[in-house]
């Protein structure tokens, strides 16, 4: 038809769209078994640790987890822990070594799924928002299942002289407006938002929520050298099974220390610097929230689950014969501190301009057909990897009620499975007789 711009098709056997630390690692595994892939990315490479994330944040998961296919970490502090942006650069810096074939500022507008034939070269097509195609066989989605910031209803129910924000959003105790701040959530952003503030001289309120509280240090080591030595990991990433409506929930990592990585942090530490705790928000009516009354049972839960797994290590300690300094009685969630609120908190009353949402993040896949999700927009999969329909991969999705494969240093062996049953699809077409057993990746010599 006259006047039609003709639209630019390429062909790729595999497209990975996020160029987080799960889409690179895919691409690498990729590379090591000689196969080839084009990674989209909407922003930069690591977008989310370097833009989207508060300034003072440390990866809490340490140094030692950065790693890579064919990378470990090569830096001089390994019991440390880097920045966002930091963590962004070693990123950057590693799909340079390995060459990767990375397009930034590469948004992704939608993703067809071609009804096709094992044999057909092309299963998906992506259209890209500046107007190209790219056609593939195997489609990777590595944009896992945080990408979308969550506010609750009960946000547009407040005055709209109030400033709010999303975590995803907060920078720093400067950018805020002056008065009070109320952090809703007291998962690990809740918390160590919270601290930073109160160290910052702010008047802080926080609502609590559900979370698992992990001492930062304990018997003379600190909390990952013990998950090193004791099975300590299934615990640390493993969520409630005892959800709402015995339905499993994902109420993220425990939460064990503050922005410096050294002090405690815990429902017990915030009181003691000022923080004032509330319940946890029900609703609003005008300019007042409505609180369930359940500080204390929130801490009580807490300090539960940090008494479960120093328990867990006293007992390896004991049963292993190791020396180690004896427990202080006085290590746990400091409940002397810890009182209920009420079900009221009155902004204006208590002078909060500021509430600042740290209530999690949800899955955003909407670029990819209906037919491959839930009822709820979320992939349909299978062990947090496969997808509904042949071809379609996913990284960095957490698999049942673990959290494992989120983690910074799971995009290894997630790239790596994902990576073997591409090139064994590649061999059953185009070489039947050769060995599947040696299509197994391994690390860079």
């Amino acid at each position: 038809m006259k006047g039609l711009i003709p639209v630019e098709v390429e062909h790729a056997e595999t497209v990975v769209v996020g160029a987080g630390q799960q889409g690179c690692g895919v691409a690498a595994a990729l590379q090591e078994l000689g196969r080839e892939a084009i990674v989209l990315e909407k922003g930069e490479i690591g977008q989310a640790w370097a833009h989207e994330r508060w300034d003072s944040l440390l990866v809490g998961s340490g140094n030692r987890t950065v790693r890579f296919p064919g990378w470990e970490y090569d830096g001089d502090d390994p019991g440390g822990c880097m920045t966002g942006p930091e963590l962004a650069g070693h990123l950057r810096r590693y799909v340079r070594k390995r060459n990767l074939r990375v397009r930034q500022h590469t948004p992704v507008r939608e993703v067809e799924c071609l009804p096709t034939s094992a044999h057909d070269e092309v299963r998906f097509r992506t259209r890209l928002s500046t107007g190209g195609v790219i056609e593939s066989r195997n489609l990777v989605v590595a944009v896992g299942g945080y990408a979308s910031p969550r506010v609750p209803e009960v946000a547009s129910d407040l005055d709209p002289s109030v400033h709010q924000i999303h975590s995803r959003h907060y920078r720093n105790p400067e950018r805020l407006p002056a008065g009070a701040v109320l952090v809703v959530g007291s998962g690990i952003s809740g918390q160590q938002i919270a601290d930073e503030l109160a160290d910052a001289g702010r008047e802080v309120f926080m609502s609590v929520g559900r979370h698992r509280a992990w001492p930062r240090h304990y018997r003379g080591r600190g909390l990952h050298e013990w998950m090193a030595v004791f099975p300590l990991y299934e615990d640390f990433v493993t969520v409630d099974p005892d959800g709402a409506d015995g339905r499993p929930i994902l109420p993220g990592l425990p939460v064990s220390a503050a922005k410096d990585w050294v002090q405690a942090l815990n429902l017990g530490t915030l009181a003691a610097k000022g923080v004032v705790l509330v319940g946890s928000t029900r609703g609003a009516q005008h300019g007042v929230l409505l609180l369930e009354d359940n500080v204390v049972a929130i801490a009580k839960a807490a300090d539960r689950e940090f008494r479960r797994i120093t328990d867990k290590i006293d007992t390896g300690i004991r049963q292993r014969g190791f020396v180690a300094p004896d427990p202080d009685p006085a290590v746990g969630v400091d409940l002397d501190r810890i009182a209920d609120f009420g079900d009221k908190l009155d902004l204006a009353h208590h002078n909060i301009t500021t509430i600042i949402w740290c209530t999690g993040f949800g899955p955003d896949y909407r670029i990819l057909p209906d037919r491959v999700l839930d009822g709820n927009g979320a992939p349909i999969q299978d062990r947090g990897i496969f997808g509904a329909i042949p071809g379609l991969y996913y990284a960095g999705l957490p698999d049942g009620n673990s959290l494992g494969p989120v983690g910074i240093g799971a995009n290894v062996e997630n790239g790596r499975l994902i990576a073997r049953h591409i090139h064994t699809d590649h061999l059953l077409r185009t070489n039947p007789t050769a060995s599947l057993t040696d299509c197994v990746s391994t690390p860079d010599t």
